[in-house]
């Protein structure tokens, strides 16, 4: 025999249904087939193997030399072969394995990093992996299961679910306003006399546009100052310093405008939004390690 086809596994399971029951009627019974689908089974898996099976009397079935030996190789494979099964099926609603998540620093650093003990504690079956980058990638080509982006996706075959839209703020530091002065209105930072701290789009290379929003209105300034930052942290670090205004996510920052750290400029420019997405390969069967995941994160967020 070579190969392996549907008539050998179609005719092991109505082979070992009648080995358990004793007769083609009650393995019918058994597979919901009827006696003669039972026979045909049992005809094309003998002729596929070419060898007989079984003896078939009136009154008795057993099965001929050929056939125990068949049989006693085989029924230990079945077996395994449903455990696997079964396992698979139980990993599909258990929460467990590895689950490897390709995250935005920013969320990862300020919003999940401090809460994320619960999630881990809850799931302790689970090995977690984060990689915080600031690209996406190819997230199939780089094994990731999941991914947590800000900034709108590019088309793909990636299923992509919005989880919220933050607004950006534009901030300073209490020692830089009484430096420079708390500048009215956006337009008075084209003028020079403000330090704008720039912050690198990682997927084009070039900082981020300043943008203000008010309801209709919308304003898109060519900002001046000497240093461009890719890390959030840093943006932070230097804006607190004094140093210069930033543009950042009001996710996040909250706590420091609410402390006096940072003052928000322009608190009537309030309307520009930038989404959070979680991308994933796919939409059917996704994993529970994927959807417990990711309904903790909506939690965090909500």
């Amino acid at each position: 025999m070579t190969g392996f086809d549907d008539r050998v596994t179609n005719g092991i399971s109505v082979l070992s249904a009648i080995v358990d029951s004793g007769t083609f009627a009650a393995a019918g019974d058994i597979l919901n087939m009827s006696q003669s689908g039972v026979s045909r089974s049992i005809a094309r898996l003998e002729a596929r193997l070419g060898i007989r099976l079984l003896e078939r009397t009136t009154r008795s079935v057993s099965l001929t030399d050929e056939g125990r030996r068949f049989y006693e190789q085989v029924m230990p494979l079945l077996a395994g072969l449903e455990e696997a099964a079964a396992s698979a099926a139980q990993g599909a609603a258990a929460v467990r394995g590895r689950l490897r998540v390709n995250l935005d620093p920013y969320f990862s650093r300020l919003i999940l990093g401090p809460r994320l003990g619960a999630f881990l504690e809850s799931y302790p079956q689970l090995r977690l992996e984060l990689i915080t980058t600031d690209r996406l990638g190819d997230l199939v080509a780089d094994g990731f299961d999941l991914a947590v982006r800000f900034g709108n996706p590019r088309p793909s075959t990636l299923v992509a679910r919005k989880l919220l839209d933050t607004r950006m703020v534009t901030i300073a530091a209490p020692a830089y306003l009484k430096r420079y002065g708390h500048p009215k209105d956006p337009r008075e930072l084209e003028k020079g006399h403000h330090v704008c701290i720039q912050f690198r789009d990682p997927e084009s290379g070039r900082p981020y546009p300043w943008e203000f929003h008010k309801r209709r209105k919308k304003l898109v300034l060519e900002t001046s100052g000497s240093l461009t930052v890719n890390d959030a942290g840093t943006l932070y670090s230097v804006c607190l310093a004094g140093h210069g205004m930033a543009q950042v996510m009001d996710l996040g920052v909250g706590p420091m405008i609410a402390d006096g750290r940072l003052v928000e400029v322009f608190p009537d420019w309030p309307d520009e939004r930038f989404p959070l997405y979680a991308l994933h390969p796919s939409r059917h069967h996704v994993p529970a390690k994927t959807r417990a995941f990711l309904d903790f994160i909506v939690a965090l967020l909500h």
